[in-house]
């Protein structure tokens, strides 16, 4: 049951017929975790937080540096040298103290991973970790969890969003297969023009909440490609690999 200030806090969502009332609290009693506080994770973090998402688990091991802040929009810069997990969870906390955020000031490794995601009800990758990546896309396949996972560097951002309670759905791996992948450039030596981030971790929280409601979310099996040099947006069926090692296996 939402209370009168919950009421009021999300009204303009709640006023869109495909949440209503009923949406909001499916919203309020979802749990949902973010790997990743970065570049990605910042906007998506602060939206979920702000659409009423009841329960957020923030994931990073590192701590902030004065180089993240022309992309990370999380932090300030009497920030720096702190964790980035910790903040995030003060920082969502002042913008919606009605939620529960927990901080995990570490990094998710395979123990964590299968520990956690069975806890909650879908994850956001927003790792540029390919390693890690793949332990999600795994750890979320073999529990049953959706998963929306995102990237971006320069001008560029990917996201793709997975389904893994329907057994027949693809995976990351069947995209990018694991013995075809070297180690991917990231912000830190390719660079990243700091808007895409905000787009493409915004997109991952709108294609979260329409899974979380019960919505088609276009990105399920699609890769999404979009270019912000150019404003151009492709998109890339993905098609279930046979020699796939996680979901064929």
């Amino acid at each position: 049951m939402l209370s009168s200030k919950e009421l009021q806090r999300y009204s303009r969502q709640m006023i869109l017929p495909q949440v209503g009332e009923e949406g909001q609290e499916k919203l309020a009693a979802a749990r949902v975790i973010i790997i990743g506080l970065g570049g990605l994770g910042s906007p998506a973090a602060l939206y979920l937080a702000a659409a009423g998402i009841g329960e957020l688990h923030l994931v990073d091991g590192d701590h902030i540096d004065l180089s993240n802040l022309q992309r990370q929009v999380l932090y300030k810069t009497n920030h720096q040298g702190k964790s980035k997990a910790q903040v995030a969870a003060q920082q969502l906390t002042a913008a919606n103290p009605n939620i529960r955020i927990y901080a995990h000031p570490q990094m998710a490794d395979e123990t964590w991973l299968r520990d956690h995601v069975a806890q909650v009800d879908l994850v956001l990758d927003c790792t540029d970790n390919l390693k890690i990546r793949y332990l999600i896309n795994r750890t979320c396949h073999e529990i049953g969890r959706p998963v929306v996972m995102a990237s971006a560097q320069g001008f560029s951002g990917q996201l793709i969003s997975f389904d893994f309670s329907k057994n027949k759905n693809p995976c990351y791996a069947c995209l990018f297969p694991p013995q075809q992948q070297e180690d991917i450039h990231n912000c830190s030596t390719m660079g990243v023009i700091g808007p895409i981030l905000g787009v493409v971790g915004s997109v991952q929280a709108l294609e979260a909440l329409k899974i979380l409601l019960g919505l088609p979310a276009s990105s399920l099996g699609q890769l999404y490609l979009i270019e912000g040099e150019t404003l151009a947006m492709r998109t890339l069926k993905l098609n279930k690999s046979e020699n796939c090692p996680v979901c064929s296996a």
